[in-house]
């Protein structure tokens, strides 16, 4: 239907999204890329000891999941989303076109990293990730099991990001040198 409406997810709502939806489907989000760009000080960190979260940081592509969203859901669904995605307001809440794995191009809801805010991290390296999520836990979790999730829902979708793969096997070493 014209009236329904779409979110993007490219970490945690792949696997987890937390609303109702009534049709998910694949999809490629062009312009921006999925990176470990913010500093986490709420769900997989603190501020006395940050963690890192993805962000959609600028430049490449990213492959998701988009959720068509019935028009009866979207005010409560919008609502679950600002609170979750925007404890500390590190992200820009846009629209933008994305490709679905059926050919379609809708328009999404996407939360895309904000490079000027205090909790972007940028373009760090994967040893210097390694060390911001080895060890981090917020009120959701460890870092690395946020990673880890990443990573096996990724191979799930059958996308593979030897990148993401290589951080996690940097994170696993540097935590069983420090148990």
């Amino acid at each position: 239907m014209a009236s329904d409406r779409w979110v993007f997810g490219y970490g945690s709502l792949m696997w987890r999204p937390g609303f109702p939806f009534a049709e998910r489907r694949k999809a490629t989000l062009h312009g921006r890329r999925r990176a470990f760009c913010i500093y986490s000080v709420h769900h997989r960190g603190t501020y006395e000891r940050p963690g890192l979260v993805l962000g959609l940081a600028p430049g490449g592509a990213c492959r998701g999941a988009a959720y068509r969203v019935d028009d009866a859901d979207w005010a409560g669904t919008y609502a679950y989303l600002m609170e979750r995605e925007q404890p500390t307001e590190t992200y820009v809440e846009a629209r933008r076109n994305v490709r679905l794995d059926d050919g379609r191009r809708v328009e999404a809801l996407c939360f895309l990293s904000d490079v000027r805010h205090p909790q972007w991290a940028g373009a760090l390296g994967l040893e210097r990730q390694a060390e911001l999520i080895a060890g981090a836990t917020g009120l959701s979790g460890r870092n690395v099991e946020y990673l880890r999730d990443l990573v096996v829902h990724l191979r799930e979708m059958r996308v593979r990001d030897t990148a993401m793969e290589r951080l996690l096997g940097l994170v696993e070493t540097l935590e069983s040198h420090s148990a």
